[in-house]
């Protein structure tokens, strides 16, 4: 998860945490309500105006994993709870490949310069560029 400010000019969008949410173990109905529990008080103990949630993608197989599926499961667990606190809305890599600039997302997502230029604040994980490329493929062109 990616907390971030996006000023209204047009100035580098700052980060101001890289969030890891975690399943607890053992059942998954009770580890859904714990995740939904953490996510909704800290949109709103942040004050969290809007999410962007990154949407499901079609399985590379044709065919839903288990691991699939129960990761669109958690997605929707994360959906209803920011949807509880604040403005939410998906976005698929697929639709920000056609959608914003030139190149396809992963090569933003790689490109160290893009991001120094892009993005100011606290340092992001590698692996948390993909949810902050979403904020940005939905709040600027």
């Amino acid at each position: 998860m990616v907390d971030v400010d996006v000023p209204d000019e047009d100035g580098p969008i700052i980060i101001n945490a890289d969030v890891t949410v975690r399943l607890p173990k053992g059942s998954r109905p009770a580890g859904y309500a714990s995740v939904a529990q953490e996510i909704s008080d800290y949109a709103r103990e942040k004050g969290i105006s809007r999410a962007v949630v990154k949407g499901s993608a079609v399985s590379q197989q044709g065919r839903p994993t288990l691991a699939h599926l129960e990761s669109a499961e958690l997605r929707g667990v994360v959906l209803s709870a920011l949807s509880s606190v604040c403005d939410t809305e998906t976005v698929t890599k697929a639709s920000i490949s056609r959608t914003f600039g030139e190149r396809k997302a992963d090569d933003y997502i790689a490109d160290n310069d893009f991001w120094d230029e892009r993005f100011d604040g606290n340092e992001l994980r590698s692996g948390s560029r993909e949810a902050a490329f979403c904020i940005l493929a939905k709040c600027r062109k």
